[in-house]
């Protein structure tokens, strides 16, 4: 998988990944994170989720960082925002009001430009990645957030046998294994949705969840 694969995805209108009403798991759960009004939040392959607006609402600044122009330029011009546009390092900035989306490549982040974020919230991240790339996620994603205090997390699960993803399976085992030396996981909700995802049905996945975790950073981690 490389970066053509999702620049395509999104100038072919790929994206049955995107949710057009703000994620209700976020809405649930949010209040399980000890964030406030004084907090950033990072949001990774952040696309041009109304997550951005809603937390732009309970939060001080909310930075995304998503590979594709078009997404970003839709993002903006869906919600009737006129974006402040500028070069940030190798990066294209996007800006309006606490809302600021990074365009470019997520690995070519560096921890300057997340400063001050402590909070994340990752839906469509992790998952994202296939195995061979998902540990350097990661790792990129620690690297990147030295004072993080909490990560909310979205997963799916199921068969990946049944599937080419992305998105892909990933397990609560694989979560305590990216995971578990920084971070205290729980568990918040699990919710099958097979019944509702038919393209994954049609692909001949018998079985699918989604499993939210909130992850509380470890004393001394």
């Amino acid at each position: 998988m490389d970066l053509e694969f999702w620049h395509d995805k999104w100038d072919n209108s790929e994206i049955g990944f995107h949710l057009a009403d703000v994620n209700p798991y976020l809405i649930r759960h949010w209040d399980s994170l000890n964030s406030t009004s004084n907090d950033s939040v990072f949001v990774p392959l952040c696309g041009k989720s109304k997550d951005l607006i809603w937390l732009s609402e309970r939060a001080k600044r909310v930075i995304g960082a998503e590979l594709s122009q078009k997404a970003v330029e839709d993002f903006f011009n869906e919600n009737n925002l006129k974006p402040v546009i500028t070069e940030h390092g190798p990066f294209i900035q996007y800006q309006n009001g606490n809302i600021t989306i990074l365009c470019g490549d997520f690995f070519q982040l560096t921890p300057a430009d997340l400063d001050g974020c402590r909070f994340v919230y990752d839906r469509a991240s992790l998952i994202a990645f296939p195995p061979i790339m998902r540990n350097a996620y990661v790792e990129k994603l620690n690297e990147l957030l030295v004072n993080e205090s909490q990560r909310l997390l979205v997963t799916l699960e199921y068969p990946q046998h049944e599937m080419c993803g992305p998105p892909f399976s990933v397990p609560l085992e694989e979560i305590r294994v990216y995971f578990s030396d920084q971070f205290d996981i729980k568990q918040l909700e699990t919710k099958s949705i097979l019944e509702k995802a038919q393209r994954f049905k049609d692909k001949g996945v018998t079985s699918m969840f989604e499993h939210v975790y909130v992850l509380n950073r470890k004393y001394g981690s």
